[in-house]
């Protein structure tokens, strides 16, 4: 377990024992559902998992990284743990997800600054042992870089699919990847929101708690937001069914495997509207961009031009192909379930 100061636990509360921590300060969940003063907290985890459910990233009461004020270490705690009490109390896995994503995010955020201090070596020091001890990467600071061992970064940036990240592109002296702080942190935010979202699911479920009802029901009435019906694959090619699957378990499909999807859907004649709620169960779900996005790709914005499927060759490269016999070397997935004439 890591020794974590006062600013630390406050920006990464899935890193400490929270419920000691409550316990420690003399609090009970109970109290928090009955006791005026407290009750304010409940809303701040409810504001939490809301702001996290529109896709955006929690803002802290956190003054340069720092806990400024005495009260703002148990808010930031208090917080996270209430929003936990309550997506439990929800059952909503949906939110859960994307609580996770969002929680990833901020505490991205503040290891790329902890990584990139430059006047507090522990900060950074901490920021390496993080990442060393959740994910096993080996992190050391080379001149303005961090290096990480090449095993390492093949394991953790199969996910990218950006050329950018490919080993080819990336700069590699003696077995070791250079990365920005950014980069390095980048590399485990995938893993990182996997990381507390099984942190969540593996927590005990409480009993209904006095006090917490009315925010646990409108919990429940925001999921619906983001639920979508269950879409009939028909003759869709693997590629495509093992998208629409990824969404509606509500995981992360990288961009390539959006657009794979969304230009696919577009050439067998479905409309934008028909197209958009696929993505509602995306983690980092946006309406506003999903819409722009999907629009830009049918060619009814910006340019006016329509894209294209990708072929199955570039589907390979990016790890989206899932063939099976029944593709019967077809080069793109617009051909799937034809037949040929001899």
């Amino acid at each position: 377990m890591l020794a974590l100061g006062p600013d630390e636990i406050a920006k990464y509360p899935f890193l400490a024992d929270a419920g000691q921590y409550l316990k420690d300060k003399g609090f009970t969940l109970e109290q928090f559902g009955t006791d005026p003063d407290l009750k304010s907290l409940i809303d701040k985890a409810f504001d939490r998992i809301e702001v996290a459910a529109d896709g955006k990233v929690y803002k802290s009461d956190l003054i340069a990284d720092q806990v400024s004020k005495e009260a703002a270490l148990p808010r930031e705690v208090f917080s996270f743990l209430l929003a936990i009490v309550l997506l439990k109390l929800s059952g909503m896995h949906t939110l859960i997800k994307r609580f996770a994503l969002a929680e990833a995010r901020r505490a991205e955020k503040y290891l790329e600054r902890d990584l990139a201090n430059i006047s507090d070596e522990s900060k950074k020091q901490l920021a390496i042992r993080v990442i060393d001890d959740l994910f096993s990467v080996q992190v050391k600071k080379q001149d303005d870089y961090f290096v990480i061992p090449v095993s390492d970064y093949l394991k953790h940036s199969i996910n990218f699919h950006e050329r950018e990240w490919k080993l080819i592109n990336r700069h590699v002296e003696n077995g070791h990847v250079f990365l920005t702080p950014h980069e390095t942190v980048r590399l485990i935010r995938k893993e990182l929101g996997t990381y507390i979202n099984s942190k969540i699911v593996n927590a005990k479920t409480p009993q209904m708690i006095s006090g917490f009802e009315e925010p646990v029901s409108k919990l429940v009435s925001l999921s619906k937001k983001f639920a979508t019906s269950v879409v009939t694959t028909g003759e869709y090619p693997p590629c495509i069914k093992h998208a629409i699957d990824v969404l509606e378990k509500g995981e992360n499909l990288p961009h390539s495997g959006r657009f794979m999807l969304a230009t696919f859907l577009l050439s067998k004649g479905q409309t934008v509207e028909q197209i958009a709620p696929l993505f509602k169960n995306a983690p980092d779900y946006n309406e506003r961009v999903t819409l722009y996005q999907l629009n830009h790709l049918a060619g009814t914005s910006g340019s006016g031009t329509q894209y294209s499927c990708p072929s199955c060759e570039k589907l390979k490269t990016q790890s989206l192909c899932f063939a099976i016999p029944e593709c019967d070397n077809i080069t793109n997935p617009l051909q799937f379930g034809k037949k040929r004439v001899q």
